[in-house]
């Protein structure tokens, strides 16, 4: 049973897309879920049918929130799925279902994969991320073009096309409730692959996306998040020092941005004030764990 996980906010004509894009194989089964973070998008429900189900969330909880309960919904139903989460704006091209579950029957030791992502003007916009603990540096490269393998083992994957081996985990894999947006997938990948999980990205099957067709409506609120979930991972996987020197060079380049590009400043400011709001909320809570 194949799983296609996406998670709504305000994008359903992005979403009808994407199940547009799903392709038709009646010899395997395919559901399509939907968790609604905008309860008051009544144009959501229209989607829904014998193959799309939408689940409603109650409130915006989060990217990495929704997938976790869209995940706990389907491993209810199927601790055996492969599970496809994938952004509302992107979509599928020339893919089949087929081709996805062959490809875990050949490589059954994947637990977390990774898809190549093409933008709708056929460039690349990931392939494969990897993370350098010494300088904390966390980017995206290039390790599909120059290969024939059908998958290369990576630090991390983008959440905008990630698909999870329900099989592989003793229950059910979460996201960090942390992160609201942005960095999840890094943490997510990270976590797992700490525990021993196969983290790869493969150019077998792919997604077209349109970046930031959603959060680029929000710029403000999109930088808050950002940087907050930069810093929380900074935190999490880099030492003190390279911590240090990540927040001051982010704190200058947000106080230069204040006279070039005032909201980005203001998202950074906010997300460095969250932060610092949950840290010291974090450090008061310890002594409880103790």
């Amino acid at each position: 049973m194949i799983y296609f996980l996406t998670v709504n906010y305000y994008s359903s004509e992005l979403i009808a897309k994407l199940i547009g894009s799903l392709p038709v194989d009646r010899s395997i089964e395919c559901t399509t879920l939907i968790i609604n973070n905008s309860p008051d998008d009544d144009s959501i429900r229209e989607l829904n049918n014998e193959s799309v189900q939408v689940l409603d969330a109650g409130y915006n909880m989060g990217f990495g929130r929704a997938c976790n309960y869209g995940m706990k919904w389907i491993y209810s139903q199927d601790s055996q799925a492969v599970v496809w989460i994938i952004n509302p704006d992107a979509y599928l091209s020339d893919n089949s279902l087929e081709k996805i579950n062959l490809f875990f029957q050949s490589y059954p030791e994947i637990s977390i994969l990774g898809t190549i992502i093409h933008t709708p003007k056929d460039e690349i916009w990931f392939a494969g991320g990897r993370f350098i603990s010494k300088t904390g540096k966390i980017k995206t490269e290039d390790l599909l073009t120059n290969t024939d393998a059908p998958y290369i083992i990576c630090d991390w994957v983008s959440g905008c096309s990630l698909i999870v081996n329900l099989r592989n985990f003793y229950d059910c894999p979460q996201f960090d409730d942390a992160y609201f947006l942005y960095y999840e997938d890094f943490d997510f990948c990270r976590r797992y692959a700490n525990q021993g999980y196969l983290i790869a990205v493969t150019k077998d099957f792919g997604v077209l996306h349109q970046p930031s067709s959603i959060t680029n409506r929000y710029l403000s609120r999109k930088i808050s998040h950002s940087t907050y979930s930069y810093l929380l991972t900074l935190e999490r996987y880099t030492n003190d020092f390279i911590f240090t020197i990540r927040l001051l060079r982010l704190f200058v380049y947000a106080f230069i941005l204040i006279f070039i590009r005032p909201k980005v400043a203001f998202g950074k400011f906010y997300g460095l004030l969250m932060y610092s709001r949950q840290s010291t909320q974090r450090t008061k809570m310890k002594p409880l764990y103790q």
